[in-house]
């Protein structure tokens, strides 16, 4: 007589299936789900096992689904979501609720997609809040316990106090369109008086002697983007906030160097729970993924 365990799926193997299929990474899934690679590709060689089926195929440090995989990821979904509702429906374990997270405009459109669908996928019944604004607004409703995690950024000259998680290079940005860069006196589009970037670039174009005026003022990185773009105008951004139509100016073109952007983590003292500990690993795996959203842009 066969085995009925056969046909019954492991649904924290499917959490880590699901981690793989939308990282296409071991090791960053294992982090996700808050286990080690070892674990995850035990996980994945059982639950293949009890499939008949094989999930994934390596391409170098990554793993792709198979056409098997791909067919199976909706059927992971769905039982992980009709698991969850049950636990949350019956009381059983407080799996439903709301998460608040903030962050800059600059890292929400990069940022914010794929972390949300993600999280959403393996919380089905977890809503999360978001709050766009600048890293000192962030900050402190953070402190205040209005925001349960804040993406902030700084200088690396004005460290903040949260965990860091990535450094980017800050870079003059112009149009590949327009020589708003070759004007006597500089226009800039920056962001408000508090902006570190802001600070940043008046420092040094005050050091090289560099005449300037800021004509552009936004705390929206849409706007300063949009500045930029027409040729309004030049401003400092990060790596991963320059946009096509673009130039980054190089110090031969006489635009010193500025310092790196840091880009932390904050988290509230009353957000100790699993599902916060969750939200926070989706955070630091998108943001880790920032550059394979830009090479696919």
């Amino acid at each position: 007589m066969s085995n009925a365990n056969n046909h019954n799926l492991d649904v924290d193997q499917l959490r880590t299936f699901l981690a793989i299929a939308e990282l296409g990474n071991f090791t960053r899934a294992g982090e996700l789900v808050n286990k080690t690679q070892s674990t995850v590709s035990m996980q994945m060689r059982r639950l293949e096992e009890r499939l008949g089926l094989i999930l994934f195929r390596r391409n170098g440090r990554n793993s792709e689904l198979t056409e098997e995989g791909q067919r199976f990821v909706d059927y992971a979904r769905r039982l992980v979501q009709m698991n969850d509702e049950a636990f949350s429906a019956f009381g059983i374990e407080k799996s439903s609720g709301r998460l608040r997270i903030g962050l800059p405009d600059d890292y929400a459109d990069r940022l914010l997609p794929q972390m949300l669908a993600a999280f959403a996928r393996l919380n089905p019944t977890i809503e999360v809040n978001v709050v766009c604004s600048n890293s000192l607004v962030v900050a402190k409703a953070v402190q205040g316990h209005e925001l349960d995690f804040g993406v902030v950024t700084s200088s690396s000259d004005t460290p903040d106090h949260g965990e860091l998680i990535r450094r980017e290079k800050l870079h003059w940005v112009t149009s590949v369109q327009h020589d708003a860069h070759q004007d006597p006196i500089l226009r800039l589009a920056v962001g408000e008086e508090t902006c570190f970037w802001r600070i940043d670039a008046i420092d040094a174009l005050e050091k090289r002697g560099r005449k300037f005026s800021v004509s552009y003022v936004s705390a929206s990185a849409a706007a300063i983007s949009g500045a930029v773009q027409a040729g309004l105008a030049v401003a400092v951004l990060p790596e991963s906030a320059v946009r096509p139509g673009m130039r980054i100016l190089e110090p031969s073109e006489g635009f010193p160097d500025l310092p790196d952007c840091h880009i932390s983590l904050l988290r509230s003292t009353m957000a100790d729970g699993r599902v916060h500990e969750t939200l926070r690993n989706h955070i630091i795996a998108a943001i880790g993924n920032v550059p394979q959203v830009m090479a696919a842009e």
